[in-house]
């Protein structure tokens, strides 16, 4: 499978450290009070003043579908306490309580899935592809999100079969 198109803002983290293994995928949305579309450098910035490494998620994906990149995907992210050590972060741009993911994002979020699922060997399933809700008590992903994974999913066995 090709590799997504990835933009990548070179951005720069205090002390990481590589993930021993991968074995999930975990879905997040902003889940801010309003619909916004954060790139992965405010994201980071925003990350940063808080005292954190930077960015906790691998990937980032806009409301047009543009795919940016996070935390180096070698390593260890910060998205989902107490599972970060074996997971892979994707951001979602926007509140996915209150709208819609776009058209762009699904087809995006479901290359992506594709892709890294291909990367590190993991079926694209419902045991391997979560929203952040399945592992903790959070709304993450939000409703519009969440009930559209099944489809996320499916389409990245299609991605994979075809790209």
């Amino acid at each position: 499978m090709d590799k997504p198109t990835i933009v990548d803002y070179n951005l720069e983290f205090s002390d990481l450290t590589e993930r021993d293994y991968t074995d999930m995928i975990v879905i997040h949305h902003t889940g801010n009070p309003e619909d916004d579309d954060l790139s992965a450098e405010e994201i980071h910035e925003s990350h940063l003043a808080q005292g954190w490494a930077g960015i906790g998620y691998h990937f980032v994906i806009r409301k047009d579908g543009t795919i940016e990149q996070g935390r180096p995907i070698d390593t260890i992210g910060a998205h989902a306490y107490g599972e970060n050590s074996h997971t892979i972060g994707i951001h979602v741009c926007g509140n996915f309580d209150l709208v819609s993911p776009t058209q762009a994002q699904i087809e995006s979020l479901s290359y992506l899935v594709g892709w890294v699922a291909e990367q590190y060997n993991i079926p694209p399933d419902y045991m391997h592809v979560v929203g952040h809700r399945d592992l903790m008590a959070t709304a993450c992903p939000g409703e519009n999100l969440y009930n559209l994974l099944q489809t996320v999913r499916g389409k990245a066995i299609w991605y994979q079969q075809n790209y």
